[in-house]
């Protein structure tokens, strides 16, 4: 059976490594045709982009994609070797179902070990790379949603605050700035306003220009003290002091979840949009093992109507998955669910379909 093993592997991973430089190369031609007015109005050329957004762009649409692909290759290359009769062989020569699907258990553990690994680990990287351009593919009221100007109000921690009254994302300052300290009877103990602020990169801290700070004291009287520039150093850049919903995709595991409890404590109302990118870097990669033998079961009996209706049946079943992933991310995201069961619940849903098909094509 080893022999078997290896074909069985190899057609496998072939299949799936073919649909992935096919997915490649037809979905990055429409997207480069379609964003181009965008990228050259935005003072780009094509070319930077094919050489510093799109690579990185690639690999998070194959990892994000992965999932499907493995189910549709291995519907697709299953029900060939059904409809030649091969599986028929197999199980005639005296080997279980069980155990002709055991390479399809290996294929499936190789490709979910490596999306894995990748997804809490390196696509994080590539992230970094894909998010710095991405905002000028947007449309404009998109682009303006994540580079333009906001209104900050955050808090540090319990005890700190901070107001700006118009914050650019780009140009990383705004006016209008207003920072507050607390004590832990949340009476005010120092405050600080100032016409405008920068992000000073040099130095790594905020640059104030015309401030006012003021102490009240425990007489009811204050300090005062004015100037014309001052740096305040919170230890974090804008990115992360203000973070906006990408941000999460830039982090490896240890630091995502950093930043999970850093925002918990502020109350940042997006909290959830990172709880989603945390568990669905594991869950994607456990329903590549589901939907491998998900298709394994619908596809490992020779129909009438042969590869196309397991094709249909296939691509039918990838849509409700990758739909009920997308829906489920913005039920999470409105406070409707929990993010951990709205993006595990596909697989608590398709894993049961999946083991009562697998095992009722196994007793037959």
């Amino acid at each position: 059976m080893k022999i078997i093993d290896a074909y069985i592997i190899k057609k496998y991973l072939g299949t799936l490594f073919f649909m992935l430089a096919l997915l490649s190369i037809i979905v990055l031609i429409i997207d480069v045709q379609s964003k181009t007015p965008r990228i050259e109005n935005n003072g780009f050329s094509v070319t930077y982009f094919l050489v510093n957004f799109y690579p990185f762009w690639i690999l998070n649409l194959i990892i994000t994609f992965m999932s499907i692909l493995v189910f549709i290759s291995v519907i697709f290359f299953t029900s060939r070797l059904a409809n030649n009769t091969e599986i028929v062989a197999i199980i005639s020569s005296g080997a279980s179902f069980h155990r002709f699907a055991k390479p399809y258990l290996i294929a499936s553990l190789i490709i979910a070990g490596f999306a894995l690994a990748t997804n809490h680990f390196i696509l994080p990287w590539a992230n970094i790379k894909k998010n710095k351009l991405e905002p000028y593919t947007y449309n404009q009221v998109n682009k303006d949603e994540l580079l333009g100007n906001t209104t900050i109000a955050t808090n540090l921690n319990p005890f700190e605050y901070i107001f700006i009254n118009n914050y650019n994302r780009e140009q990383k300052k705004g006016f209008g700035y207003l920072y507050q300290k607390f004590d832990k009877d949340k009476k005010l103990i120092y405050q600080i306003i100032a016409n405008d602020v920068t992000w000073d990169a040099k130095s790594k801290s905020f640059l104030l220009t015309s401030y006012m700070e003021r102490w009240p004291q425990k007489d009811d009287s204050e300090k005062l003290a004015n100037g014309d520039q001052k740096k305040q150093d919170f230890g974090l850049p804008p990115e992360e002091l203000f973070p906006d919903k990408l941000v999460g995709q830039n982090k490896i595991t240890p630091d995502l979840i950093k930043l999970i409890e850093r925002e918990k404590i502020k109350g940042n109302s997006n909290v959830n949009t990172f709880y989603n990118e945390l568990h669905q870097r594991t869950s994607m990669p456990v329903s590549i093992i589901i939907l491998t033998f998900l298709a394994l079961s619908l596809s490992s009996q020779k129909k009438r109507g042969g590869l196309g209706i397991n094709l249909a049946i296939g691509i039918a079943l990838a849509f409700v998955f990758v739909f009920s992933f997308q829906a489920l991310s913005v039920v999470s995201e409105n406070k409707s669910m929990s993010p951990l069961l709205a993006m595990w619940l596909p697989n608590l849903i398709f894993g049961p379909i999946a083991f009562y098909l697998y095992w009722k094509r196994a007793n037959q």
